[in-house]
């Protein structure tokens, strides 16, 4: 079958699914507020239970991460994901599902060879080029000051 490239991209477009931007656009918001709406209710409870302020966000950050964590698990972080797309990627625990599930994944390979050579193979490069961004954006700061 010989064809150009045009034509290929023709029959791309006529077999492709049209997407539902509206509609996952509203979803991911909805789904990305619900963890933050979470996040600020255990905020507040560990508030509540007598930790000050930093502490309480440091305890719900520990929290969310623990839930994110246990939620990949029992595979209902990814069922969720599945509805609200990029809104399950809040930074903590989008974080979270990105080192469990390679973790899970590769458990079958063992504990060294598996689970922790291939546990920050999502979340690794993030890490990284993260922390590379964060040493640039403070040498320039340095500079400018």
């Amino acid at each position: 079958m010989d064809i150009t490239p045009e034509e290929y991209g023709k029959l791309v477009k006529q077999k492709s699914k049209k997407s539902p931007i509206v509609k996952d656009t509203v979803l991911a918001f909805v789904i990305g507020g619900l963890i933050c709406v979470i996040g600020q209710l255990i905020t507040n409870g560990w508030a509540a239970a007598g930790l000050g302020k930093e502490d309480a966000g440091t305890a719900a950050s520990c929290s969310l991460v623990f839930l994110s964590a246990l939620l990949t698990g029992l595979n209902l972080y990814n069922k969720l994901a599945k509805y609200g797309g990029a809104g399950t990627l809040v930074p903590i625990t989008g974080f979270a599902n990105a080192v469990v599930s390679p973790a899970i994944d590769f458990k079958s390979e063992g504990i060294i060879t598996g689970m922790a050579a291939k546990m920050f193979l999502v979340a690794g490069p993030v890490i990284v080029f993260g922390t590379l961004a964060s040493v640039i954006y403070g040498v320039v700061l340095m500079l400018l000051r």
